[in-house]
Order: structure tokens, then C-alpha cells, then sequence
């Protein structure tokens, strides 16, 4: 198994993020790579939502990098689940609230069996290069003029 996390403080309230976090299709405005998403099934901002991602992959091929919402609970949490793509992680952004701004920590964790364990060193470094564009989850939401 190979997972990666991190933690920012975003000078928000906890339901303008998770808001923000909900909204698949606000992805491309912080994650690198995403070169086109669509809410493909389900309801948005609810668990059962299901995106069509396509990232940047290899040499600068299209990769499928569809997921699902699976949990979610309102101003703390939503966990999700990577159901196309060479490798399948699950995870999640858990909020809490500090002072005036809330922690928002990003995790993720992809099984790795068989043959696809020799590529852990590889899986690990995308994983932790993943959850680190949290850092720009922040500079967005708080360039951002909102009413909280």
C-alpha cells in the first residue's frame, strides 16, 4: 500500500471550502493534469456522484481518472473513490475548524498487489506530488473574493 497526505490552513470557513471541494468540476482551477472533467452520473455534491476525468498521462497521452464521491458529510468530510485509470487510489479532504479558517488535510492511499508492488517508489512520489497541490487549493480559494 502506498499513501501520501497533507495539511494546509485555508483562511475560509469550513463550508465555503468544502463547497469548493464538493464541486468536482472546480478540480482543474488547483490540481494540475486534468484536461477535462464531467459529472457522468449521479448527483453533484452528493455521495454516488461519479466524474469522467481525462489527465495528462505518460508522454502527454489522455488517461481516464474517473471517480465517485462515497462518503460525505456536510463541513467535514468527503471521501472518494478513483474507479478508471492505471491505478485506482481512495481518499479523502477532512475539514475542521481553527480559529477563523479551517485545516483541510488531503489524503490518499492505493492498494498495490502482485506485480504492481515493484512500483510503489514510483506510485509513493505521484501520491505525496498529488496530495501537496493542496498548497494551491489554498492560494485559490483565498485570491478568491467570497462573503465569508
Amino acid at each position: 500500500m502506498a499513501s501520501a497526505e497533507h495539511e494546509v490552513l485555508v483562511h475560509r470557513g469550513a463550508m465555503t471550502v468544502y463547497g469548493f471541494l464538493l464541486e468536482g468540476l472546480n478540480l482543474p482551477s488547483w490540481q494540475e493534469g486534468i484536461r477535462s472533467i464531467s459529472l457522468s452520473s449521479g448527483s453533484a455534491g452528493s455521495a454516488g456522484a461519479r466524474y469522467q476525468v481525462t489527465l495528462t498521462g505518460p508522454g502527454g497521452r489522455p488517461v481516464a481518472g474517473d471517480f465517485e464521491i462515497t462518503h460525505v458529510r456536510p463541513g467535514a468530510e468527503i471521501r472518494f473513490q478513483v474507479v478508471a485509470g492505471p491505478s485506482l487510489p481512495s481518499g479523502g479532504f477532512y475539514l475542521s475548524t481553527e480559529g477563523a479558517g479551517t485545516r483541510v488535510r488531503f489524503a490518499l492511499e492505493c492498494p498495490l498487489k502482485g506485480l504492481r508492488s515493484l512500483a510503489r517508489p514510483a506510485v509513493q512520489r505521484r501520491l505525496k506530488a498529488q496530495v501537496a497541490q493542496l498548497e494551491r487549493l489554498r492560494a485559490v480559494l483565498e485570491d478568491s473574493p467570497t462573503a465569508d
